[in-house]
């Protein structure tokens, strides 16, 4: 149930989902805050500001950008990659993977932020690439999502 898994290959559909708005803003967040810290230990050194400022303190500056810029890109993580077989869920630290006869459901509850599978014993897993922010996109992941899903619990024919 945790472990890694390589999606199979042939014509069976992968769907691949990742979270939009929160990428962009994750990349724009964390690029403007690397530029900024960086222009500010650039310029702390040449202005007169009372402070003895070095070069090991804008080192130090742009370094803690550079940290503070990675665990905001954090939250661009998330994907999820789903094919007949199950579904492999990546959030912000964890990679986990299910085959669709251990998920429930699909489930995206009111005023949730993002979707969720529902496991046996009232576990669940949040979909953090599937957020509600991602409007009209979130609820066409869903439908993907629940196609793979219900196809998996369809009797099949043998030939």
């Amino acid at each position: 149930m945790n472990g890694t898994h390589e999606p199979e290959t042939g014509t069976e559909e992968t769907v691949v989902l990742r979270p939009l708005k929160v990428s962009v803003f994750a990349w724009v967040g964390a690029v403007a805050l690397v530029a900024s810290l960086t222009a500010i230990a650039l310029v702390l050194r040449t202005t007169d500001t009372g402070v003895f400022f070095r070069v090991a303190d804008q080192v130090a500056l742009i370094l803690i950008g550079l940290f503070i810029a990675g665990g905001i890109l954090l939250m661009a993580r998330p994907r999820i990659r789903a094919d007949a077989a199950g579904i492999e869920v990546r959030n912000v630290l964890q990679t986990r993977y299910f085959r669709w006869d251990e998920v429930v459901r699909i489930a995206f509850p009111d005023s949730a932020s993002w979707a969720r599978l529902d496991l046996p014993d009232h576990e669940y897993v949040p979909l953090m690439a599937v957020q509600a922010v991602d409007g009209q996109r979130s609820v066409e992941a869903m439908r993907r999502l629940r196609a793979l899903h219900a196809a998996s619990r369809e009797p099949r024919t043998g030939t």
